[in-house]
């Protein structure tokens, strides 16, 4: 009976425990690329190395382990009588609001380049702390894409620092990561039940009489 009773307690506190959200703090990160100003507060545009990059809005989609993934295209901006580079930074965030993975792809005059899927690695990757898992995620990543820059040729210097541009938007993007604290949401009450009825008890029956008992006339009993 003890042990019933303390697994009840158990699952009414399970129920009622905080949840975590995970969630990307959008303010936070375009204020630390200059603000949403530009492509009517869609995009911000800062320079870095020398070069103009833009970087849109995240796109933010929750995943079924209660994490997040996350998308952000980012521009290369190359003026006015060129055509502008495209890329794509993709991160996937777990539900502890850790970088799983991360991956890219760089889009230059119709040739697309794109990275490995990068993880935190092995057993050892799983055990570093989040700021270290996603400093080692994001090394990776840029020497991945550096590399497979180098093969392709490309030698301008916008297009060159690339990496580096995602990598600082990886980094700005990590840092507004948030994992919040709500409420679970308690189970809805229980509907009313209507009153249980109780019938009255059946009433005497007026015909039945009942005599009492008599001696026989004579005095004498029956023997039985």
């Amino acid at each position: 009976m003890k042990h019933a009773f303390w697994l009840v307690i158990a699952i009414c506190s399970s129920l009622l425990a905080a949840a975590a959200e995970v969630r990307i703090d959008e303010e936070a990160f375009g204020k630390s690329l200059g603000g949403w100003k530009k492509r009517d507060r869609q995009a911000a545009e800062y320079p870095l190395s020398g070069t103009t990059y833009r970087t849109y809005k995240p796109e933010v989609t929750p995943t079924p382990d209660g994490g997040i993934f996350v998308s952000v295209r980012i521009d290369h901006v190359r003026g006015w009588l060129s055509s502008d580079d495209h890329a794509i930074l993709e991160i996937t965030v777990n539900s502890k609001g850790m970088v799983a993975s991360a991956q890219s792809n760089i889009a230059i005059q119709g040739r697309t380049i794109s990275s490995d899927l990068i993880r935190g690695g092995g057993d050892a990757g799983m055990q570093l702390a989040a700021p270290d898992r996603a400093v080692q995620i994001g090394t990776d990543l840029v020497a991945d894409l550096s590399a497979k820059l180098l093969r392709e040729k490309i030698v301008e210097a916008g297009r060159v620092s690339f990496p580096a541009a995602l990598r600082h938007n990886f980094n700005l993007l990590f840092q507004a990561i948030r994992v919040e604290e709500k409420p679970a949401t308690p189970a809805p009450p229980a509907p009313p039940q209507a009153p249980v009825e109780i019938p009255a008890p059946a009433p005497a029956n007026p015909d039945l009489e009942i005599k009492p008992y008599t001696t026989p006339a004579g005095g004498q009993v029956p023997p039985k």
